[in-house]
């Protein structure tokens, strides 16, 4: 998959079809979009064409507001289309200049002029340009005149899968990862950088890994300990994860830590990808450290069972 960094790095692709947006997790109600225009470019000898937008525009429109959360970092939003088959993907820097250009000079000037669209799929009550004037009957209105086809994905056909970014999101401020999984069509992930952490782990005979996320806006499901997978240096390991401020042993911040089971290996600064199967239980506070430890061994013993089922 080709990757364009901005429209003045777009280079002519053949018989352009298009389609536009967030693609916030790559879900399955995206993927019948992406299914869509791939099958439109294998009957018209063409080639597919996502454009998205980053920063997301509610961190420009809005930059105050921090409750912004995604499902996907650019990058791994790129590798899941590239995955789906896409060929291309352009992404569109957003300021707030290009916030208040309006839907019509969007359509000529870079739907048409640049980019030289043939086909044009969106789904329902799809919004763009200033106000968010722009929508599908706009662009049937428009099609005539710059010579494109259009194509709306039904809201029948959209609610039929029952998916959204949305509903993802609930499910994982709520720990439940096993429904997130079966939106996402693969368990939730995070990636991240193997930082050291107070070696607490070390001591009640589970080492863990602190996961360090780089990015703010990466959604961080519920605290609570998890059965996970690990992939590290192309190999998966399995493990489970806690996620929060650990009160039994009085912690003073929000931390990510995993231990690997059967792992015994110095990799910190290595990167790491969590992908998360099920919850275990929510974090809750001990009695003492001897109590802690009890449970954590409970929590392998569960951990090792679910994960016997994948």
């Amino acid at each position: 998959m080709k990757i364009f960094h901005g429209l003045d790095s777009f280079e002519p692709i053949k018989n352009p079809v298009v389609t536009i947006g967030t693609f916030d997790g790559v879900h399955q109600g995206h993927i019948k979009i992406l299914k869509r225009i791939k099958t439109i470019a294998d009957e018209n000898n063409g080639e597919t064409l996502l454009i998205t937008f980053w920063p997301h525009p509610r961190m420009v429109i809005s930059p105050n507001d921090f409750s912004l959360q995604l499902l996907n970092t650019f990058d791994e939003k790129a590798n899941l289309l590239k995955e789906n088959g896409i060929d291309n993907l352009l992404r569109i820097p957003f300021t707030k200049e290009f916030s208040q250009l309006t839907a019509h000079d969007f359509v000529k000037n870079i739907l048409v002029d640049t980019i030289k669209t043939d086909w044009l799929v969106i789904g329902y009550d799809h919004h763009f340009g200033k106000g968010r004037e722009g929508n599908f009957d706009k662009l049937v209105e428009w099609s005539s005149t710059y010579h494109y086809k259009v194509e709306e994905i039904s809201r029948k056909d959209i609610e039929k899968v029952g998916i959204s970014s949305t509903k993802i999101r609930e499910s994982l401020l709520i720990g439940d990862v096993a429904t997130a999984h079966k939106y996402l069509g693969m368990p939730y992930n995070m990636s991240g950088r193997i930082g050291s952490g107070m070696k607490l782990g070390r001591q009640l005979g589970f080492p863990t890994a602190n996961l360090i996320i780089d990015s703010p806006y990466k959604l961080t499901p519920a605290d609570g300990a998890y059965a996970v997978r690990v992939k590290l240096e192309g190999k998966l390991y399995n493990g489970m994860l806690n996620i929060g401020m650990r009160p039994t042993v009085d912690g003073t911040k929000r931390t990510i830590e995993v231990h690997l089971f059967d792992f015994d290996q110095q990799v910190y600064g290595e990167t790491i990808t969590v992908y998360f199967y099920h919850i275990l239980r929510k974090e809750i506070k001990f009695p003492d450290i001897e109590a802690l430890k009890l449970q954590l061994a409970q929590d392998k013993i569960k951990a090792q069972e679910l994960l016997s089922n994948f």
